[in-house]
């Protein structure tokens, strides 16, 4: 039976090539789009290189100051005191380290001008990360005490800047008109991994503030690595507590007399700082998303239907001849979806094709160094099942309502 489901199919599919190319078009994009999108998903969310342990890794970004009678708030990073006294001080967390969101700055070499990133961090960054170091090392405490200018580049800042394939360590680069040493060279990593990626690296030693300053705003971003994934709600229990008892401080603006700030994990923070600057961020991006994923399945899937039905119509004839012959509605039904499963398989394996294509495209055409987007056997499955649920979806409805006509009508058409 299922052979003979099979060659109808392939007649159908050959002798109506327009309601097939539709079909397929449809479902190919549909899915194609699906697997881009979960791609720059797990490429900008999931613990990728050089952040293996990004799922026992919180985030803090910022501490808000409110004076509710009049409403003003005042927003910002964390200094350096803040996070040494507030969180540096925690029992839950394994470690915890700082660097700043990456800046750019433009700087000259060989007449040449180059416009590169640049982050401040602590050596703890080093530890926390898990860059891979082609050449020389991270900078320690040491370096910091003696206030060393000193920097780690990445790999194409090197190539950039020195010539490609020349070893960069001990030779000097100038970041914001200072003469800087490098020590050492890693691989770097997109820019759109913020808390981490940058061109160049230096000791927090060398910005222009004090790091004694008491105010507790700054540019820094806390990293808090937990023992284990079970330690994070301990962590952030723990971190809450400690907001809870910090003195408010009077500023030359406004008298604050309320203080927030949370730990949060990388999606968490860059969805509330980035998108909705409000604790309910996250909750308002799943329900965008949830939103969005709902309407285009469903919009896709309606259309099918429309087009499955013309397409059935078009056999009523077929259909009242196949009848007259005996065969049974569940029989007519079953090979209308066998039709139209198979169809929507085929839309599945192309859609996998152009986001292949797509993605290694992508991934060599720079528009984000070093991206590294890819297809895993989880979005495999995920394309597969949508594609049997979308055949389902837009085959079963007028595939029985084709098979219930009588068959006068039928041959009528």
């Amino acid at each position: 039976m299922l052979t003979n489901y099979l060659k109808i199919t392939w007649a159908v599919m050959k002798r109506r090539k327009f309601f097939t190319f539709i079909s397929l078009f449809g479902i190919s994009m549909t899915l194609t789009i699906l697997i881009i999108l979960t791609a720059f998903y797990e490429h900008a969310f999931s613990g990728n290189y050089p952040e293996p342990n990004r799922d026992r890794t919180l985030f803090v970004t910022n501490i808000t100051l409110t004076e509710k009678a009049t409403g003003f708030t005042n927003g910002n990073p964390l200094s350096i005191s803040f996070i040494n006294k507030y969180i540096k001080t925690l029992q839950t967390p394994e470690k915890v380290a700082f660097a700043t969101e990456p800046s750019t700055v433009n700087t000259y070499h060989n007449g040449k001008k180059w416009k590169l990133f640049f982050k401040y961090t602590d050596p703890l960054f080093w530890e926390i990360t898990q860059f891979n170091f082609l050449e020389g090392q991270p900078y320690t405490q040491r370096a910091i005490d003696n206030n060393e200018a000193v920097a780690v580049i990445n790999d194409q800042t090197r190539d950039d800047y020195f010539g490609k394939g020349v070893s960069a360590v001990g030779k000097t680069m100038e970041i914001n008109g200072e003469p800087l040493r490098v020590i050492g060279v890693v691989r770097g990593c997109p820019i759109t991994r913020m808390r981490v990626a940058s061109d160049v690296y230096m000791p927090y030693s060398l910005q222009k503030r004090n790091p004694d300053d008491r105010n507790y705003g700054g540019p820094y971003t806390a990293i808090v690595l937990a023992k284990d994934k079970a330690d994070l709600p301990k962590m952030r229990a723990e971190y809450a507590e400690v907001v809870s008892r910090i003195p408010l401080i009077k500023l030359t603006d406004f008298t604050p007399d309320h203080i927030d700030s949370r730990m949060g994990t990388y999606l968490e923070t860059a969805i509330t700082d980035e998108l909705f600057k409000s604790g309910a961020g996250l909750t308002k991006f799943y329900l965008l998303v949830f939103m969005l994923a709902v309407l285009f399945m469903t919009l896709p899937a309606i259309n099918l239907v429309n087009i499955n039905i013309s397409r059935i119509m078009e056999r009523a004839s077929e259909i009242g001849i196949r009848k007259a012959f005996g065969a049974s509605t569940r029989t007519m039904t079953a090979q209308f979806v066998v039709e139209n499963v198979i169809v929507t398989v085929i839309g599945g394996m192309l859609a996998l094709l152009l986001s292949a294509l797509f993605i290694w495209w992508f991934n060599n055409s720079h528009l984000i160094a070093y991206a590294d987007l890819r297809i895993n056997w989880t979005v495999v499955i995920v394309a597969f099942t949508l594609s049997l649920i979308f055949g389902l979806m837009s085959g079963v409805y007028p595939a029985w309502r084709m098979s219930k006509l009588p068959v006068v009508e039928a041959l009528k058409g």
